[in-house]
C-alpha cells in the first residue's frame, strides 16, 4: 500500500508540475524570429525538422556522433521499454504490444549502454565535466538504477510477473493490490517513482521543451511576414 500511495503522489506531481510548465512555455512570447539556420520556410518544413529531431536526434548528429550514438540508444530503448510495459497496464494485452513485448530485454540493454556512455562522456570528456553539475551524474546513475534493477529481474532474481500485473492493474483502476516480496521489484518502483517526482523540476523537461523552442519551431520568412508576438498584439488592443 505504502509503494501505491508513493508512486499515486509521484504521478500528481508530475502531471501538475508538467502541466505547468509547458503552460508556461506556451504563453510565453517570442520577440524575436530565430530559427537556427539553415531553417524551413514552411511550416510543413518545420514539422519535418521537428520530427527528424524528435526521431533522428538531428542536430545532436551534426554536433557529436558518439554523443549521438548513445543518446539514440538509450532513447529508443527508453520508448521500447516503456511501450512494453504496457502489457502490465492492459488486460487483455494489445496484440501489437504481445509482438514487441520479446524486444524488451534488448530495451533494458540498450538502455544501459547508452546511459553509461553519456555517464563516462560527463566524467571523462573535459569540456562537457567543466559544465556538469552534480544533479547530471545522479540523474544518469538513477536510470541507470532503474534499467539494471528491471534487467537483473528479467535474468537474475526473477519476480512473480503474474503478481506484478494484478498491481498495476490495480493502480490503473485506484485499486491497492499486495505487491510481490523481493527488494528488487520494490528498489526498481521506489527508482521509477523517484524519477517521475522530479522530472518537473530537472533537465528532464528538454523532452517537452524542445517542441517549445523557437530555434526550432519557427518558420524562416521574416521578409515575406512580419514577426508579431501575443505581447506586442496584447499591447495593441488594450491601446
Amino acid at each position: 500500500m505504502i509503494i501505491s500511495v508513493i508512486l499515486y503522489l509521484a504521478a500528481l506531481v508530475f502531471v501538475i508540475g508538467v502541466g505547468r510548465k509547458i503552460y508556461q512555455y506556451a504563453s510565453t512570447p517570442a520577440p524575436l524570429k530565430i530559427p537556427t539556420t539553415p531553417a524551413p520556410t514552411t511550416r510543413g518544413g518545420v514539422v519535418l525538422r521537428m520530427a527528424r529531431e524528435v526521431v533522428l536526434f538531428d542536430s545532436l548528429f551534426k554536433a557529436s556522433k558518439p554523443t549521438w550514438i548513445f543518446s539514440w540508444l538509450f532513447h529508443a530503448g527508453l520508448l521500447v521499454a516503456l511501450l512494453c510495459h504496457l502489457r502490465y497496464f492492459t488486460d487483455p494485452v494489445w496484440g501489437w504490444v504481445n509482438l514487441i513485448a520479446p524486444l524488451s530485454k534488448y530495451a533494458g540493454i540498450a538502455m544501459v549502454v547508452g546511459l553509461t556512455g553519456l555517464l563516462l562522456r560527463r566524467i571523462f570528456v573535459d569540456r562537457v565535466k567543466t559544465i556538469s553539475a552534480p544533479s547530471d551524474y545522479l540523474m544518469l546513475m538513477l536510470i541507470i538504477g532503474i534499467a539494471a534493477t528491471g534487467l537483473l529481474m528479467r535474468f537474475g532474481w526473477h519476480t512473480d510477473i503474474i503478481a506484478v500485473k494484478q498491481f498495476a492493474l490495480g493502480l490503473r483502476s485506484l485499486q491497492f493490490e499486495s505487491l510481490p516480496g523481493g527488494i528488487l521489484v520494490v528498489l526498481h518502483l521506489l527508482l521509477v517513482a523517484v524519477l517521475i517526482l522530479i522530472f518537473p523540476f530537472s533537465k528532464l523537461l528538454h523532452a517537452p521543451g524542445l517542441f517549445f523552442s523557437p530555434s526550432r519551431n519557427q518558420v524562416d520568412n521574416p521578409r515575406e511576414r512580419r514577426h508579431v508576438t501575443r505581447l506586442v498584439k496584447d499591447h495593441g488592443q488594450k491601446s
